[in-house]
């Protein structure tokens, strides 16, 4: 069973259309200006869609409601492929041989290990916390 229901209809609420065709006008003056970095010749292609999408955005931003909501299912669709990988890799590739190896070597730093001579599992702490009464109206 997963842990996420993603048969459920969602309403995401993206960002508006203008600000779409300004962030993708941005990203693509960056692919034109790349290039000058190291002494080459900017990218003009990249700086005509760059204009396109400022003029567009400022112009009619309407004409981006698809692009952007097609933007935004793509994202979802990548979020809900990678965010599982991601994870897996992490707990699999991190913390599995980090847990394997303290095992190994006896460690047992949360002291989760039973002693049935033990009359109880009780931890006194040092220097002792606050008074009960100062739980009192917490809020």
């Amino acid at each position: 069973m997963a842990h996420e229901n993603l048969s459920r209809e969602q309403q995401i609420e993206g960002s508006s259309d203008r600000a779409f065709g300004f962030v993708f006008a941005v990203v693509f003056v960056i692919v034109a200006a790349w290039p000058l970095i190291s002494g080459g010749r900017p990218r003009w292609w990249a700086a005509g869609i760059a204009a396109a999408f400022a003029l567009v955005a400022l112009l009619r931003p309407g004409l981006l409601a698809r692009p952007n909501r097609w933007w935004m299912k793509l994202g979802l669709l990548l979020g809900a492929i990678v965010s599982p990988i991601a994870l897996g890799v992490l707990f699999y590739g991190v913390f599995t041989p980090i847990g394997a190896f303290m095992r190994l070597a006896g460690k047992d730093p949360l002291r989760l290990a039973r002693d049935a001579s033990a009359p109880s599992y009780w931890r006194g702490r040092e220097p002792p916390g606050p008074p009960p009464d100062s739980m009192e109206r917490q809020f």
